[in-house]
């Protein structure tokens, strides 16, 4: 049996935190474990916390993963690690519940990834990630769409003048849901080619769905951008007006952050079990 215990992997830093003691904690103090601590292998640090087996074992684990609010809390702490640590040091997050065996373990994940942590440590120094995503309202679209004119006639009745009607509203709702889903469609990528340029990288996640993101209107650009520091005001101005010039579309912009889309490190392929 062995008695090492588990710690679970935030992120990797170059170096470590030095005079400024331990790796600093997220300002709810929310954690996953016993408390955070650091982890050194041939110039590359792991900011590290024993947590219980109950939880992060292989076998409960797989088991807590099915769990969404489990996962959740899980994902918060997380962030709120690495964010911390990023504020710092330029920091590469590891994959969510990435846990080792002891300290040997965490040592093994340094080493049998030190090329791709070095790497993503040069890339990501200087720069931070920004999101933007885009929504339209296409219900808001078809209730201010006007009707149109249908061909034909039902000899004049109050009925057939009631069902014309009708029939006018719903395909001027339809034509409206139809275009407001091309402008959408087209505004998005312009607004991704203009933030292209202002950016280092980018990354196109899937959109949203509603049920998840809780925001309304549909997400038609869900979108990462790597900026450097110093472009971050040119990359700010560069965001066109999209609210202004469409109505029923919504920009939103969030950043800047730790760059989660743009770490790609040997954990995005590798779990980290029992190292």
């Amino acid at each position: 049996m062995n008695d090492e215990p588990l710690l679970y992997v935030y992120a990797v830093v170059r170096a470590p935190f030095g005079e400024d003691g331990p790796p600093p904690g997220p300002a709810s103090g929310e954690t996953l474990g016993t408390g955070l601590t650091t982890v050194e292998h041939r110039g590359l640090t792991a900011v590290v916390e024993a947590v219980p087996a109950a939880d992060f074992d292989e076998a409960p684990l797989r088991e807590r993963l099915e769990d969404l609010d489990w996962l959740a809390e899980v994902a918060r702490a997380h962030h709120g690690v690495v964010a911390a640590a990023g504020r710092r040091v330029t920091t590469v997050p590891l994959r969510l519940a990435t846990v080792c065996r002891g300290e040997s373990g965490v040592r093994r994940l340094l080493e049998e990834g030190e090329r791709g942590l070095s790497e993503a440590l040069a890339r990501l120094t200087g720069v931070h990630e920004w999101g933007v995503k885009l929504y339209v309202d296409e219900s808001a679209a078809a209730q201010r769409a006007p009707a149109v004119g249908v061909p034909g006639g039902a000899n004049g009745t109050a009925r057939a003048d009631s069902g014309r009607d009708y029939l006018r509203r719903r395909l001027g709702e339809q034509r409206a849901r139809r275009d407001a889903g091309d402008t959408a469609a087209r505004t998005a990528h312009q607004v991704h080619e203009v933030l292209s340029r202002a950016a280092v990288d980018t990354v196109l996640h899937p959109p949203q769905q509603a049920r998840l993101s809780g925001a309304p209107g549909r997400n038609v650009l869900n979108a990462a951008y790597l900026v450097r520091d110093e472009e971050e005001q040119r990359f700010l101005a560069a965001v066109p007006p999209v609210e202004d010039t469409h109505p029923g579309l919504r920009l939103e912009i969030t950043g800047p952050w730790v760059p989660y889309s743009f770490a790609r490190t040997p954990s995005d392929a590798e779990e980290g079990r029992d190292r």
